[in-house]
């Protein structure tokens, strides 16, 4: 195979990562509290600026990124009390969800330009070689968020399929209705989804913001993936967005191989449309 797409297929593997670890937490908000959050990527941003704050004071940069995750989960239970609640309690409807989603996005984006600047970021790092394998040169960053996304990633199974809060979670997916007289403390399972879904998010912001620069608008272009993550996996599902995370990443980082870089987002739109005219409940079972 040629080198420069072995090279393109380990960019696509860290990339898959990064959109996986966020498109969970998509999924998640989607499968448990029916909300389809254009924000999403902007709470990615939020992660990686924070990280960045932490990052900048002398702290070391694995302990930024979870400084970042704790105050950006910190920022989305804010929004749940402030806005999510109040509309659940009101029945506010999907199109009125999602407008307040696109709302929210563009105040954090611009309040990330109003402390930040809109000037691209990054941290600040001990310059490391790269690695060498067998004449493809690979980034340590690039190893070490593939690895911590798939730590990140069995944790969240384990979390899912042997918690406690973990089979509420499976099972206000399934039938929040249900789940309620079952004895299920709703408002706790909600509380927890924004925990995981916001802390997940976080940290795939900070990872990424290893391997590009920090910038206002790199969780805006990533919504797109994420959703056609989410829609390719199968909405609701975790494990499907995972698996549809990898698939968008790695195809594409593989197109700049014959294609412009700035097509990469079309490539991730045509495989969402593709997916939603041939299969549209997605490669696999909507719910976990």
């Amino acid at each position: 195979m040629d080198s420069q797409l072995i090279q393109l297929l380990v960019n696509g593997i860290a990339v898959g990562s990064v959109i996986a670890l966020a498109s969970v937490g998509l999924t998640l908000t989607y499968g448990i509290l029916r909300l389809a959050n254009f924000a999403h990527g902007d709470l990615m941003t939020l992660g990686a600026y924070l990280t960045l704050l932490a990052n900048a004071s002398g702290v070391n940069i694995w302990i930024s990124i979870a400084i970042g995750a704790v105050l950006t989960v910190g920022v989305a239970l804010l929004t749940e009390k402030l806005l999510w609640s109040p509309m659940r309690d009101r029945r506010a409807s999907t199109t009125t969800l999602i407008i307040i989603s696109i709302g929210l996005a563009l105040f954090l984006r611009n309040g990330i330009i109003l402390l930040w600047g809109a000037n691209n970021q990054s941290y600040r790092l001990p310059v490391a070689s790269a690695l060498d394998i067998y004449g493809i040169r690979i980034a340590q960053s690039r190893v070490i968020v593939v690895v911590l996304a798939i730590v990140v990633i069995f944790g969240l199974h384990y979390l899912l399929q042997n918690t406690k809060i973990g089979k509420a979670m499976r099972a206000v997916a399934d039938n929040v209705d249900l789940a309620r007289v079952s004895g299920i403390n709703v408002e706790y399972v909600v509380i927890w989804t924004w925990v995981i879904a916001a802390g997940l998010t976080a940290v795939g912001g900070g990872m990424y913001g290893l391997i590009t620069a920090v910038r206002p608008n790199m969780g805006w272009f990533l919504i797109l993936p994420m959703f056609a993550s989410v829609i390719l996996g199968g909405i609701g599902n975790p494990y499907g967005a995972i698996a549809g995370a990898f698939v968008i990443g790695i195809t594409q980082e593989l197109s700049t191989y014959w294609l412009s870089p700035e097509y990469k987002l079309g490539v991730a739109l045509l495989m969402m449309i593709l997916v939603l005219l041939v299969r549209p409940q997605g490669l696999f079972r909507g719910t976990f």
